[in-house]
C-alpha cells in the first residue's frame, strides 16, 4: 500500500488537527505527517518525547532519504565513468527540528535536510589503480553450457572494477552476495561431497579460482582458500578456491601500501581476472602454474573440504 494510500485511512481513522501537525517534505513531496501527541508519553505536567517511537519515525524516513553513493569504474571502451556522491539523512538536523515542533506549539513543515555520502572509489584513484599490471590469470569454460556461463559472468560482474585498499580484507562471499534465483542465477552443475549435482550458482567457483590465481600471482596475502572435494577441469590440481554462501569462502588481504584494482571478464570460452596498481608499487610476485588453453569437459564446482595451509574440513 503507497504512503497516500495509508495516510488516507489514517486521518479516517484518527483525523488530524490541521492547525497541529507536523509535515515532512522531501523533493517538493509530503513524506509523513505526525502529530505531537502521537510522540508524547503518558504523564502528567512537562511532555516528554516517545524516544522509542521517533527513533522509529527517524529510522522510516532515513530510508527513503538515502541514495547510495556509486564509485568510478571502467567501462568496456576502457575508459573511466566518474562516480557520483550519495546522500544520507540528516539525523541530528531532522531530531533537532522536531524537538522544536514538539516542545512548540501549533503546526509546522519540516523539509529533510541530507549529508553527502563520498564513493570509495573516485576518479583520481581509479585514473592511478589502473596503471601498473600485477597480477593475471585465464581459464577457460564451455561455452555451449549456458546457465554456467550465465552463472559464470554474473559473478565476474561483481568483482570487476572492485578496489581493495590498504590493508583492507576481501571476502568473496561478501563481495559477490549469495547467489539466488532473486539475483539471477541459474541452476548448473556442482561437486558436492565428491559427487557432481544441480545446485543454483554452478559456475562460481570458476571465478573464485580465477581470481585465486591472479592475486596469488600479484603477492597478496591469502587468508582463506579451500579446495573441492576433488579436481576441477579448469585449473591445475590444488589452484583450486571453492567457495559456498554458508560455508568455504576465498578471503585475501592487501598487505601493499597502495591500492590494487580487480577487472574481470568472462566472454566466448574465456575467464580472465587482471589485478592492477599504482605505478610506483613494489610487489612481490609468485610464480602460479598456468592452465592449458582448451575448452575443459566440466562438471565443476563447490563446497570443499581443503583450507589453504591448514586442516581438512569434516
Amino acid at each position: 500500500m503507497g504512503f497516500a494510500m495509508t495516510l488516507a485511512l489514517l486521518l479516517l481513522i484518527n483525523p488530524l488537527d490541521p492547525t497541529n501537525f507536523l509535515q515532512i517534505e522531501m523533493e517538493d513531496k509530503t513524506v509523513a505527517i505526525l502529530n505531537r501527541a502521537d510522540y508524547s508519553l503518558p504523564f502528567d505536567g512537562v511532555p516528554l518525547v516517545d524516544e522509542s517511537k521517533l527513533a522509529r519515525m527517524v529510522e522510516e524516513v532515513a530510508k527513503k532519504a538515502h541514495i547510495e553513493p556509486t564509485n568510478a569504474t571502467i567501462n568496456n571502451a576502457g575508459a573511466i565513468v566518474p562516480e557520483t556522491k550519495g546522500r544520507r539523512l540528516d539525523d541530528l538536523a531532522f531530531r533537532a527540528r522536531f524537538y522544536d515542533y514538539f516542545y512548540g506549539t501549533g503546526a509546522a513543515s519540516m523539509i529533510v535536510s541530507y549529508k553527502e555520502v563520498f564513493p570509495k572509489v573516485d576518479k583520481a584513484l581509479m585514473s592511478q589503480v589502473r596503471k601498473k599490471r600485477i597480477g593475471q590469470y585465464a581459464t577457460y569454460f564451455n561455452a555451449g553450457n549456458r546457465n554456467r556461463v550465465h552463472n559464470i559472468k554474473l559473478a565476474s560482474q561483481a568483482i570487476n572494477n572492485y578496489v581493495v585498499l590498504p590493508g583492507e580484507i576481501f571476502s568473496f562471499n561478501k563481495v559477490v552476495g549469495q547467489r539466488t534465483k532473486e539475483k539471477g542465477y541459474l541452476q548448473a552443475p556442482i561437486i558436492v561431497r565428491g559427487e557432481l549435482s544441480e545446485g543454483i550458482g554452478g559456475g562460481i567457483c570458476q571465478v573464485s579460482s580465477t581470481l585465486f590465481n591472479a592475486v596469488d600471482q600479484a603477492g597478496l596475502h591469502i587468508m582463506q582458500r579451500y579446495s573441492h572435494s576433488r579436481n576441477v577441469a579448469y585449473v591445475p590440481p590444488g589452484r583450486d578456491a571453492t567457495v559456498s554462501w554458508y560455508g568455504p569462502d576465498f578471503v585475501f588481504q592487501n598487505k601493499y601500501a597502495y591500492p590494487v584494482l580487480i577487472r574481470a571478464i568472462a566472454s566466448n570460452g574465456s575467464m580472465y581476472v587482471t589485478v592492477h596498481s599504482f605505478p610506483e608499487i613494489e610487489h612481490e610476485p609468485r610464480n602460479v602454474p598456468s592452465v592449458r588453453r582448451t575448452t575443459p569437459e566440466e562438471a565443476p564446482d563447490a563446497p570443499s573440504i581443503l583450507h589453504e595451509n591448514g586442516p581438512t574440513i569434516p
